[in-house]
């Protein structure tokens, strides 16, 4: 029987740049983070979201009246003025970015926004869910040190986003989110991060490490 590797240290493996902007006259912030080579992502965001090798995720704020129906276009052209390039992950939120949550666990981390002006149940009645829905969002990105599996990918997602609704009931909110929540996972590649692991639900090592991470990073911004 395999002996349980033991939690690595923080080794400040998702280090965020705050970066800002001044857009139709609003000053607005950004998170920007320089992965690098050797990473896969699995992500739902309207910029570089499904799964593949990905070089930078950037959380951008936008105003709350935020009216584009480019949004893909929009990040990238941030992007580009920020300086990254390759393939990469863009996210959008109405909060302040600069509020986020930041947590590690066993050599997981995770970074959080929380934005919940508008909030909500997933299984929403059908007439609350015609309602349009004002910019707020909570965007999740985790990075872990070892290479997943995509089954194993799409599982961190599922924990993170159990552990995204029990944070927010910790903090006192009766909802599971907002209606534009985003996520990001990034895992090493087989390359960078040697053996593959495919399990990550909130029972396994590094999806329990996941859960944790997320779980504090979400109530650190939920609270902020």
């Amino acid at each position: 029987m395999s002996a349980v590797p033991p939690p690595r240290p923080p080794a400040a493996l998702l280090p965020v740049r705050h970066l800002t902007r001044v857009e139709d006259g609003e000053r607005l912030h950004s998170l920007l983070w320089r992965a690098g080579d050797g990473w896969r992502m699995i992500s739902s965001a309207v910029l570089g979201g499904g799964v593949g090798e990905r070089f930078w995720v950037l959380n951008a704020q936008v105003a709350h009246g935020y009216r584009r129906t480019d949004p893909h276009r929009h990040l990238a052209d941030l992007a580009r003025e920020y300086g990254v390039g390759g393939p990469g992950v863009g996210l959008m939120t109405a909060a302040d970015v600069r509020a986020y949550g930041h947590a590690c666990d066993g050599g997981v981390e995770a970074v959080a926004t929380a934005g919940l002006g508008v909030r909500g149940w997933a299984a929403a009645p059908q007439e609350d869910g015609l309602l349009t829905a004002a910019p707020g969002t909570v965007n999740i990105v985790v990075a872990l040190p070892v290479a997943l599996t995509d089954s194993a990918l799409v599982n961190a997602v599922a924990t993170a986003t159990e552990a995204k609704v029990q944070a927010l009931l910790d903090e006192g909110y009766d909802c599971s989110g907002t209606p534009t929540d985003a996520v990001c996972v990034a895992a090493r590649t087989a390359e960078a991060g040697g053996e593959l692991h495919a399990f990550a639900g909130p029972r396994s090592l590094w999806g329990a490490r996941v859960a944790r991470a997320v779980h504090q990073a979400v109530r650190a911004a939920a609270g902020a």
